[in-house]
């Protein structure tokens, strides 16, 4: 196993689990047989997904399972609402429950539960421990599921192939893909990035290696002397039990429209909102949010989607500031928008990726301290995850909602989730059931909070610049 997938195999704490859950409400209804066959016909041509996982004192390696049964991680779900509990309640609930639920270290890390008969659909509930691979790996696993999804080329692994990925992105140029990723756009950092393997070219070079030390020094010290965020009734020390929401989606034309308006981009748009919808969240549980802000740890995809099919961990992490405590929803998009502008060009990413790596490979002790000290700095881990702008078929029905949920790492007790799919854009939270009991609330003040700019935005002058 790779370093950093160790590093993350071994990050998991009775508060956190490093567990990506996952839904998919599917109309009409599939069966638990269609599923299982769906599985064994492309999941598990993805040789990882027949693997478990066995410590050693060096470290961890991927061996196939011999007793590995298709029954043992592909069950039904039967939800049993309590008196008084809706269906979606007895879902909500139930997805929780499993987000702290460990999967079975004797066997592969992962599972499928499938609810049959759900409001004249089927749920599908998928569990996947972080160690196997990260959001943007999992989506291109995902589509291969679908109706009409295409398997990567797919081959028996060579022995590079688990080199220690850390490594290579820091010593070796980084592609053109992940250059963009990270918002690297400029050509001179790029250059600099380039001279790292070919030390030989022109004076130049040598010049824009100096600045890019520069900036190396100068984020690694932003790392350093980062001051926590804001104290609020979101953070504390979590407690093993949890609770998530998800909203209806808004229509993704109209937050592009929004963009357009105001000059941003969608990311903006959708992050402004969350932010308010936070800070109204804190208003309304007698807490005034103005003037803060806080700090949400935003995965960064580090690889060419050519080798997503790869699987395994290949992205850092920026911390990016969410200005809670403003109310004027216009300010709070230019807010964020001036925000991720800082973040564009810094090696933040790598660095704070590289710190966590070496946290997860330590004892005990010393990994949950330098994990809590990203938690004493940031309040929520957030991700956004582009997906297909249409619907997309799975046994022949409809997959009409995705959701999924990130895990936290140390002692953050909640993760934000934003999706884009079908047409929409869909906003999710898992969080500690003591700090925030009731994050519906949360997904609901998201889509108030949309509303509002949309109507805001209308309101301005048009046609003036």
């Amino acid at each position: 196993m790779a370093r950093v997938d160790t590093a993350w195999l071994r990050m998991d704490t009775e508060a956190n689990l490093m567990l990506i859950v996952g839904m998919w409400r599917l109309f009409p209804g599939i069966t638990l047989q269609a599923l299982r066959d769906r599985i064994e016909q492309r999941l598990l041509k993805y040789r990882r997904f027949r693997q478990k996982v066995v410590e050693d004192a060096m470290g961890a390696s991927w061996v196939i399972d011999p007793d590995f049964d298709i029954a043992r991680h592909v069950r039904a779900e039967t939800l049993r609402p309590r008196r008084g509990q809706s269906p979606m309640q007895a879902l909500q609930a139930r997805i929780a429950e499993l987000a702290t639920t460990p999967l079975d270290p004797a066997h592969p890390l992962w599972e499928m539960r499938l609810v049959e008969h759900f409001d004249g659909g089927s749920v599908l509930i998928a569990r996947i421990h972080h160690c196997i691979a990260d959001g943007i790996a999992l989506i291109t696993v995902m589509l291969s599921l679908t109706d009409g999804g295409t398997l990567p080329k797919l081959r028996e692994p060579r022995p590079d192939d688990e080199r220690d990925w850390l490594t290579d992105a820091v010593l070796k140029p980084l592609t053109d893909v992940t250059v963009k990723a990270i918002g690297l756009t400029g050509q001179g950092m790029a250059k600099s990035m380039e001279m790292m393997a070919h030390p030989g070219m022109p004076l130049q070079g040598s010049i824009d290696l100096a600045r890019m030390g520069v900036q190396v020094v100068s984020d690694a010290a932003a790392i350093a002397l980062m001051s926590d965020d804001s104290p609020t009734r979101l953070k504390g020390t979590p407690g093993p039990s949890k609770r998530v929401a998800w909203g209806e989606p808004v229509p993704l034309d109209e937050v592009k429209a929004i963009g357009k308006a105001l000059g941003c981009s969608v990311n903006d748009v959708v992050l402004a909102c969350a932010a308010g919808a936070i800070g109204d969240y804190l208003r309304a549980h007698g807490e005034d949010p103005t003037g803060k802000e806080i700090r949400a740890m935003v995965p960064v995809n580090l690889r060419p989607m050519a080798e997503a099919h790869q699987l395994g961990n290949r992205f850092g992490l920026v911390p990016l500031v969410l200005p809670i405590g403003i109310a004027n929803p216009i300010e709070r998009v230019f807010a964020v928008r001036a925000r991720m502008a800082e973040l564009k060009g810094s090696y933040q990413p790598l660095l704070a990726f590289a710190v966590l790596a070496m946290a997860g490979l330590l004892i005990k002790p010393v990994q949950h301290t330098l994990l809590n000290y990203f938690a004493r700095k940031a309040t929520a881990v957030m991700t956004n995850v582009p997906g297909p702008r249409e619907p997309l078929k799975f046994c022949g029905s409809t997959l009409e909602q995705v959701m999924f949920w990130v895990p936290q790492s140390g002692d953050i007790g909640m993760g934000l989730s934003i999706l884009s799919y079908g047409g929409g854009v869909q906003f999710g939270l898992i969080t500690d059931a003591k700090l925030c009991p009731d994050p519906q609330t949360i997904t609901a003040k998201f889509r108030q909070e949309f509303e509002s700019l949309l109507m805001v935005t209308l309101m301005l002058p048009w046609g003036e610049g």
